[in-house]
């Protein structure tokens, strides 16, 4: 290791340390703190309020609030939540910023075109990425119907304000009739153009400004988030078991054009979700998805937020906007995919386990026969001092063929680190991460490439 690399390392170290410093002393200070009021939310996941920071009164009913109270909310609750006063318009927001230590290397032969070495990595240092914020519009329309809208104000791969999905979610029958009633006590519908939930890690991945639901930095490798246009119907059953179907347009954009190059995307989803005991809640679900034409389907590019990671593994034509997915996994399903991902989760007293376990198959539109993708990812995350702080550590990897690759590709990321809420919308994050690519051709600018160091991220979130 040169010099330069040495004095990277040791200040990626430094700041860890120093941030775990500032997290441990005022934490401490804090337990021994006699001003902490019990929360007026149910969920154990959250932090408690105090008398100086007390939680935002929730208004509308079947929600899953943007702070802190959302943790470990999957699917819109049932449950009201809130009792039914009239129309109520809530608004909220989310902001995140992240500060970058990480240092990279690849070993690929040079490719130099127009006198670059398109096979060389960009220069990165240690500074400040740009922020990125949401803004949220929740509307009550009657009682048990509701709308959501959400804007990127500001992200990665688009600077400027665009809306992320909207949707109206129907829990409740308008009308007073007996039979609708009981219908609805089990029936969910949420129509318009929203986030697909296809899997459960996209109620736990960072969503642009909205980062206060990911115990770390990073998402997964093969991050399985997109948006389309349809409906779920959901089927909530006793016990905390339930049965989603969903049928969208199958892209992200709405479209009339070139009939004969779309279908439909399909959905379903099967699982529970229960407090078996007082200290134990088990969760279980499997989600299936598939297009069998798409003009260019997005279920593994569908992020327009990008990647935390900025600028890594690039050349030094990159651009912060053109090389907003840096570090990820996109298969290049395009074309056609099916997909099926099954995800445990297991909450014992302050601990809390996730799993990942994926598998999707697709080709591009350039492709005449299928490529496969196997994606795993396992994550622990334990609370301490009533959710103050918490550690947590992700271990992730993604194996498949991409477009003109002909051996399997390895791509494995680690993620350690912690955080502390200082209030129940206020969280300070840090990790370390190392990313390592393997089996890529010594032609590729991902042979023998890897990528580590620092992240520390700060949200605000109402």
């Amino acid at each position: 290791m040169n010099p330069q690399d040495r004095d990277a390392r040791t200040t990626q170290v430094r700041l860890v340390l120093a941030l775990a410093l500032l997290l441990a002393l005022p934490v401490l200070a804090r337990a021994q703190d006699d001003t902490a009021v019990p929360s007026t939310d149910s969920n154990p996941s959250a932090p408690h309020e105090t008398a100086r920071a007390k939680s935002v009164p929730i208004q509308i009913s079947h929600f899953r609030p943007h702070d802190s109270r959302g943790l470990n909310v999957f699917e819109p609750p049932k449950e009201e939540g809130v009792p039914y006063n009239g129309f109520a318009l809530e608004w909220g927001a989310a902001f995140t910023q992240q500060f970058q230590a990480l240092t990279h290397e690849n070993a690929a032969t040079p490719n130099v075109v127009g006198g670059v070495d398109l096979n060389s990595l960009i220069t990165i240092g240690n500074g400040f990425n740009n922020a990125d914020a949401n803004l949220y519009l929740d509307a009550q329309l009657a009682r048990g119907v509701r709308v959501a809208l959400t804007s990127y104000l500001s992200s990665r791969h688009h600077n400027e304000t665009w809306v992320k999905d909207g949707y109206l979610l129907i829990d409740g029958s308008p009308y007073e009739n007996e039979k609708l009633d009981n219908l609805m006590k089990h029936l969910t519908l949420r129509l318009g153009h929203f986030e697909i939930n296809y899997g459960d890690m996209h109620f736990r991945r960072s969503d642009n400004g909205e980062t206060i639901f990911n115990p770390l930095i990073g998402n997964l490798l093969m991050d399985a988030f997109t948006t389309e246009i349809g409906g779920e119907a959901y089927l909530r059953l006793d016990r905390g078991c339930f049965a989603m179907a969903s049928v969208t347009g199958g892209d992200v954009h709405g479209q009339v054009l070139k009939p004969e190059s779309r279908s439909a995307s399909y959905m379903g989803k099967l699982g529970f979700d229960h407090q078996v005991m007082t200290d134990l809640r088990l969760r279980l679900t499997g989600s299936v998805y598939k297009t069998d034409k798409s003009i260019s389907n997005a279920l593994y590019t569908g992020s327009r937020a990008g990647s935390r990671y900025y600028f890594v593994i690039e050349n030094p034509t990159a651009t912060e906007t053109g090389n907003a997915w840096s570090g990820d996994v996109r298969p290049g399903f395009s074309r056609k995919v099916a997909a099926w991902v099954v995800n445990p989760f297991i909450k014992y007293r302050d601990l809390e386990l996730f799993g990942n376990i994926e598998q999707a198959k697709g080709r591009a539109v350039s492709e005449t026969s299928q490529r496969t993708w196997n994606h795993y990812a396992g994550e622990a995350v334990y609370r301490l001092f009533k959710n103050q702080i918490y550690v947590a550590g992700r271990y992730n990897v993604a194996k498949g063929n991409l477009q003109g690759i002909a051996p399997e590709l390895t791509v494995t990321r680690i993620e350690a680190g912690g955080g502390w809420f200082l209030t129940q919308n206020l969280l300070a994050k840090a990790e370390y991460v190392n990313q390592k690519y393997d089996d890529f051709p010594l032609t590729d600018i991902r042979h023998d490439a890897r990528f580590d160091g620092a992240m520390i991220e700060a949200v605000v979130s109402f």
